[in-house]
């Protein structure tokens, strides 16, 4: 994709003609695509570094503040230095559930947005389990609309949908699972997996059950409860 400088030329009068090639700037503008419709050709620009370094500060204070942790409730009492991190994948596959339930102009985090974050992030153990199993993300979809619905068109989504009952006692679930454990390390993916598996009667476990995943697989992904990835290069 091309990329091209913007110069601005100052306005001048005629008598200063001659040093109007000494005051041209050029000014640079990070790079982002505009989509001109009525022609159908892309514009990329190039933003100033300054700018870039200031948005870049903003985006990092955002995430963490933001992402640093998932919301839970009813948990076990412990001092708050000895509760778990959620792992990173975690969060993001928190994060893409939210941004499925708006996709979908749903007014909830259910356990089936949940289900759709874990497969959209795709790289941990957990979701390697349910794409073996037949759990797919386009599956999904399909079968929450199935089961769910269609949202009103012209409905929107909150930024933040809120969690469904039984997305909460999932979330809870793998916090409590995590603090029972005893062990050190994070909260993954397969707790979180395993926390919408045991709500029965949730969207999520519907779903899951209807494309093949079952108790057996559950326990299988037992064994690889306090790790999101495999390392082993056998």
């Amino acid at each position: 994709m091309a990329t091209h400088t913007l110069s601005v030329l100052p306005i001048v009068s005629s008598s200063s003609s001659s040093s109007t090639s000494q005051s041209t700037k050029r000014v640079t503008f990070k790079s982002t695509t505009l989509l001109k419709s009525f022609v159908g050709s892309k514009l990329c620009i190039q933003e100033s570094s300054i700018c870039s370094l200031h948005s870049s500060k903003r985006r990092r204070f955002a995430v963490s503040v933001v992402f640093s942790s998932l919301p839970t409730t009813n948990v076990i009492d412990v001092p708050t230095e000895k509760v778990p991190k959620w792992s990173s994948r975690a969060i993001k596959s928190f994060t893409m559930a939210e941004l499925e339930a708006r996709k979908l102009k749903y007014p909830n985090t259910g356990t089936e947005a949940l289900l759709m974050g874990i497969l959209v992030e795709g790289t941990s153990i957990a979701a390697k389990t349910l794409r073996e199993s037949g759990v797919t993300l386009l599956k999904v979809r399909d079968e929450i609309v199935k089961l769910l619905g269609r949202s009103d068109m012209y409905f929107f989504s909150p930024e933040h949908p809120p969690l469904t009952e039984p997305a909460q006692r999932a979330l809870n679930w793998a916090l409590n699972e995590k603090l029972k454990s005893g062990g050190d390390g994070e909260i993954t993916v397969a707790h979180l997996l395993l926390g919408i598996w045991l709500q029965k009667e949730s969207a999520g476990y519907t779903i899951m059950s209807s494309l093949g995943f079952d108790d057996e697989k559950a326990k299988e992904l037992e064994k690889s409860l306090d790790k999101d990835i495999n390392l082993s290069y056998k």
